[in-house]
């Protein structure tokens, strides 16, 4: 509570804000606070986020609340297999009347869409979508045309389904500043849900976090402290995810050492229990746009948890949203069932704090 009182009024006023969003957000959503907070960090930072979960998990619902505390202009995108890059970022329709092409604007031209089970739609949608996501703009016919700002792309695909679906190429798995896993609620939040009664839907919310707003809650965010040490432990996390013997992982020194003990990941460590390195489970690791990710994600984390100054805590909170979709597994792993999280979190166990 000392470090609270020492913040400044405007970072005071920040951290008033963004409590109130969790608030009003949780009129509509119960539990997944973690997940609440996830979308909270990627507004701040200007990133775009995946969710995945099952059905009825209030993902829809979750991301729909978010746009109407902020205001912010929203549209839904249903991703189907029959869908065409047309359908998203829009088309040019000819006016017969004066012969000539007008631009019809798709469903992109938002700034906060819904890309709702993203793993449905083909390559050539998602190629769309990762000029979106990557540039802030879309080309029609021969013209590029600047999406509003801000922009964000909260998608949600079902990880259980693999009939009828598309993997998500890496290089847009790249783009998103984070993979949250929206999971079932306890038993104490599941009463909640059912003594409802559904009616959680309908409840209506305040409109917090505007355009405006976001703008000055970013600009703060740049006076965040992030100590050098701090700095170099996310470049060793980041750095020991890379396959040994290439030259960023060498660069990690001690980092790369540290992980190359005793796995203790998985099935495999329970079994094994041989001096194996972990980099047997990783086919590529994260680049340094991860790196990056980290490193703001962490100044939005210290924001939230009301400092203003970085912590190794908040950089090994970001860690596993935003480097388990980052990290290409060995086959290795997917036969012994190491997961990515299993990995990170192994990681960061082994390398030491600053």
């Amino acid at each position: 509570m000392a470090q609270e009182n020492t913040l400044s009024p405007e970072f005071q006023k920040v951290m008033g804000l963004l409590n109130a969003c969790k608030e009003e957000v949780s009129k509509r959503v119960v539990g997944q606070g973690d997940v609440v907070e996830g979308i909270l960090v990627s507004l701040l930072v200007g990133g775009h986020v995946l969710l995945e979960g099952v059905p009825g998990l209030a993902k829809t619902l979750l991301v729909k609340t978010i746009s109407d505390i902020s205001g912010l202009s929203f549209k839904r995108i249903q991703f189907t297999p029959d869908l065409l890059p047309a359908d998203v970022t829009g088309t040019l329709v000819y006016q017969q009347g004066t012969g000539s092409f007008s631009v019809r604007k798709g469903p992109v031209f938002a700034n906060l869409v819904l890309a709702d089970e993203i793993n449905r739609a083909p390559a050539k949608v998602q190629s769309a979508l990762l000029e979106a996501m990557a540039e802030g703009q879309v080309t029609i016919g021969e013209e590029t045309y600047k999406l509003p700002a801000p922009f964000f792309v909260l998608a949600t695909q079902n990880p259980i389904e693999q009939e009828g679906t598309y993997n998500l190429p890496e290089a847009e798995l790249d783009r998103f500043l984070m993979k949250l896993l929206v999971s079932y609620p306890s038993v104490q939040e599941e009463v909640r849900i059912i003594q409802g009664g559904g009616k959680q839907v309908n409840t209506p919310v305040s409109e917090l976090l505007t355009a405006e707003r976001l703008t000055y809650c970013r600009q703060l965010l740049e006076q965040v402290a992030c100590d050098e040490k701090i700095v170099e432990y996310i470049v060793s996390i980041v750095a020991a995810t890379r396959p040994a013997g290439t030259h960023a992982g060498n660069l990690a020194g001690s980092a790369t050492g540290a992980v190359s003990g005793k796995s203790g990941v998985g099935r495999a460590g329970a079994r094994g229990g041989k001096e194996e390195a972990l980099h047997r489970y990783i086919s590529f690791g994260a680049s340094p746009r991860a790196g990056i990710a980290l490193f703001h994600c962490a100044k939005a984390q210290a924001l939230l948890s009301g400092r203003d100054f970085v912590l190794p805590e908040d950089v090994k909170a970001m860690a596993i949203p935003v480097l388990r979709h980052r990290l290409v597994l060995s086959y290795e792993a997917a036969a012994e069932g190491v997961t990515t999280d299993d990995l990170i979190a192994r990681i960061l166990s082994l390398l030491p704090l600053p």
